[in-house]
Parts: C-alpha cells; structure tokens; sequence
C-alpha cells in the first residue's frame, strides 16, 4: 500500500471510529454527518466521499469482515465444499472478534434503527450472492442451474452459522467460544447433522 493509499485508510478508518464515539454517546438519529465531520476534522464533503450515507459508517467494520473473507477466499486454492465453507466462516469471525465492541454496538444500532438493519440484511445478501459467485467458480457438475442451486444453498448455510455464532456471542460475551460455536457447527455439517450438498470440485 502506497503513503497516499495508506493516509486515505486512515482517514476512512478515524471517521468510522468518531462516528461510532458520537453514536454510542447520543444515538444514530441524533447524530449529524456535521458533528462526525468536525470530530474527525474533515470537512462534510470528504466524509460523504468515505460513506455516502450514515448507516454505511455504521456497517463498514461489519462488510469489510464479510466482503474481505469472500475477497481472501477468491485468493485460496481450490479445496472440498465442507474445507473452503469453514475456511471464509473463521476468517469471518476471526476479524469480527478483533473488535468485539464495535460489532455489539452494530446489533445494539441494528436493534434501535430500521434503516441499519435494513443495510445490515443488504450486506448479508451480497456477502451470499458474492460467495455465491465464487463457488460457482469452484464446483464441477453436468448442470449448471444445480451447481449455482447448490452454490446458493452452500453461502446462505455459512451466513447462518456466521449470524447464530454472533448472535450468541453477542448475547453472551463471557461464555461463549466464537471459534468453538463456528467448529461445532461444521461438524453437524460434516457428520450430516445438518444437510450439506455433495458437489465434487473441479
């Protein structure tokens, strides 16, 4: 990453941190862009450049989790369905648990504010239809309609367990192993507990 690239990230990531302070301390709605701007000493302009609306600066931890998995996935050698479902599902959680404030405060907003759940379940969709894509990309079959069928089901299981394991971390932080939740789920998946497509790869 070049020093231009890298002043921009910072930038990006002290607005998103400033803008979640001011939301925590008054709530989304009582939030201007003006106050977050003047937080973070930017102007208006260059915080609409970053999050063109506030439920993005709510959200954008949450995305780059689930957007920057698919993104590392994409980047992996080919492996079995089971292997490469458990491997984006901890990389998953894995940064989720790096900031364990910031994703409660996303469910306590979530809960609180319909335009951020309505974004929160547009991102999700898009986490899904992106792995989606790339397990297209990845299973061999004679029918195309049953390897995307078969794709499809295997995002949307892997969005529910991610989804499950954060809930009940969220609801119980001192309790709960992210990644024993994530491993336990993949073994019902494994032992047939839950129901996983068999789709050879290529």
């Amino acid at each position: 990453m070049g020093l231009r690239e890298l002043k921009r990230e910072r930038t990006r990531r002290l607005i998103s941190d400033k803008a979640f302070e001011l939301f925590t301390d008054h709530g989304f709605g009582r939030t201007t862009v003006e106050q977050i701007a003047a937080a973070a000493e930017v102007g208006p302009s260059t915080l609409y450049r970053y999050f063109p609306t506030k439920e993005t600066l709510v959200l954008e931890f949450v995305e780059d989790c689930l957007l920057g998995a698919v993104a590392w996935f994409r980047e992996q050698p080919e492996v079995e369905l089971p292997d490469g479902l458990q491997s984006v599902i901890e990389r998953v959680l894995d940064q989720l648990e790096s900031n364990p404030d910031r994703v409660r405060a996303v469910f306590d907003l979530a809960a609180q504010t319909a335009s951020v759940s309505a974004h929160l379940n547009e991102m999700t969709w898009r986490f899904r239809n992106e792995l989606t894509d790339e397990l297209v990309r990845r299973l061999a079959g004679n029918d195309p309609q049953d390897v995307e069928f078969t794709a499809a089901l295997a995002a949307g299981i892997a969005m529910n367990i991610i989804e499950t394991v954060v809930r009940i971390w969220v609801e119980n932080p001192d309790d709960t192993e992210v990644k024993e939740l994530a491993r336990r789920a993949m073994t019902l998946l494994r032992g047939g507990g839950i129901p996983l497509p068999a789709v050879a790869v290529r």
